[in-house]
C-alpha cells in the first residue's frame, strides 16, 4: 500500500517536491554553525525575517521541527541535527557538481572550431575573430574554410561549433540566423566586350548561355546563381570551374571570360578598374549570409559570443 501524497514506484513524486532547495539547506547548516538565526541570515546574505520564513517552510515541507528559537539564540532539535548532517552531504555533492560543471565549461570555452564559406572566411571573419580575441584572449580558435555545402556537413557532423554559409537555403538539420546581406557581381576585364556596352547590362538569358568562370558546385555563389537563372534554362557549361575566389578573379582579370563573385570579393578590383561590373537586367543577385549550428541546440560560450559579434559589427 502507498500512503496518499507519498507516491509509488510507478508514479514517483518529483524529488524537487520533497527535498528543500540548496539555499534552505545552506541556511540550516549556518544556524548549526553560528547558533543564531540572525547570524545565519547575515552569513548567507538574507534578512532575518526571510531566514525565519525559509526555516518554517522547510519544517512544513519535511513535517518535523528543525530549530528551537529562544531569547538566547537558536538551536537545532534532534531531528534538525540529523537533517543538518544530511544537508551537509547534499551541499558537498552540489559543490562537487558545480565544480565539475565549471570544468566542463572551461574545456568548452578553451577552444572554438569555426567552419566558413570562402567569401566569409576571407572578407568578414578576420575582423570578427580579432574582436573575439579581445573579449576571450584565452580561447584558441581554429578556422576551416570550405564551400557552403561542406561547411554545412562539418557542422552537422559536430566537427565545427559554428558555421557560416552563403547559399539560398538552410540545409536540413541546421538552425540559422542571417548575419549580413551580400550581392553577387558579374565582372569582366576592361577589354571584354561586355565592359564596353553603353547600357552596362546583360540579359539573364545572355548570362545563362555564356560560359562563365565559376566557383565549384557546392559553393554558395554557385547555388545562388543556379537558382537565379533556373528560369532561363540554367547555366551553360562553365568556361572554368575553380575552387578558390582568388583563382576566379585572376582568370577574369586575364581576360579569359566573365566571372560571378561576391561584391565583397571584387571590391578592390572594381575600384582599381582591374575588373568592370556588369549589371544583369531585371535580375538582382542578392543573398543572405547566415550563421548555422545543429538544429535543436543553441550556440554557447565562445560560439555564442562570436555570433553576437557578427550581428553587431557592420559587414
Amino acid at each position: 500500500m502507498t500512503e496518499a501524497g507519498v507516491g509509488s514506484a510507478a508514479h514517483p513524486v518529483p524529488l524537487s517536491h520533497r527535498v528543500p532547495d540548496l539555499g534552505a539547506l545552506e541556511l540550516l547548516i549556518a544556524v548549526a554553525r553560528v547558533g543564531s538565526l540572525g547570524g545565519a541570515a547575515r552569513e548567507v546574505g538574507i534578512t532575518q525575517p526571510a531566514a525565519s520564513s525559509r526555516i518554517r517552510a522547510m519544517e512544513a515541507r519535511l513535517g518535523v521541527a528543525l530549530v528551537d528559537r529562544t531569547p538566547r539564540g537558536s538551536t537545532l532539535t534532534a531531528q534538525g541535527a540529523l537533517v543538518t548532517d544530511w544537508a551537509r552531504r547534499i551541499v558537498e555533492a552540489a559543490e562537487a557538481f558545480d565544480a565539475g560543471a565549471q570544468a566542463l565549461r572551461g574545456a568548452r570555452d578553451s577552444r572554438l572550431r569555426v567552419a566558413a564559406s570562402m567569401t566569409i572566411a576571407e572578407y568578414l571573419l578576420p575582423g570578427w575573430l580579432i574582436a573575439l580575441r579581445a573579449e576571450r584572449p584565452g580561447t584558441a580558435v581554429s578556422l576551416q574554410a570550405d564551400n557552403s555545402a561542406l561547411v554545412a556537413e562539418r557542422v552537422l557532423a559536430r566537427e565545427a561549433d559554428l558555421g557560416f554559409i552563403e547559399g539560398p537555403a538552410v540545409p536540413d538539420g541546421l538552425d540559422s540566423v542571417v548575419i549580413a546581406q551580400d550581392r553577387l557581381v558579374v565582372a569582366v576585364a576592361p577589354v571584354h566586350p561586355w565592359a564596353r556596352r553603353r547600357s552596362g547590362e546583360v540579359t539573364p538569358a545572355e548570362l545563362a548561355t555564356t560560359p562563365l568562370i565559376l566557383r565549384e558546385r557546392g559553393s554558395g555563389t554557385r547555388q545562388v546563381l543556379d537558382a537565379a537563372l533556373a528560369g532561363c534554362g540554367g547555366l551553360a557549361q562553365p568556361l572554368l570551374e575553380l575552387a578558390s575566389t582568388t583563382a576566379v578573379k585572376a582568370a577574369a582579370i586575364s581576360g579569359a571570360g566573365p566571372c560571378v563573385l561576391s561584391e565583397l570579393a571584387v571590391r578592390d578590383e572594381l575600384a582599381g578598374r582591374r575588373l568592370v561590373a556588369v549589371t544583369v537586367a531585371g535580375k538582382p543577385l542578392g543573398r543572405s549570409l547566415r550563421a548555422v549550428w545543429p538544429a535543436g541546440t543553441r550556440p554557447a560560450g565562445p560560439a555564442r559570443d562570436l555570433l553576437s559579434l557578427t550581428r553587431s559589427t557592420p559587414a
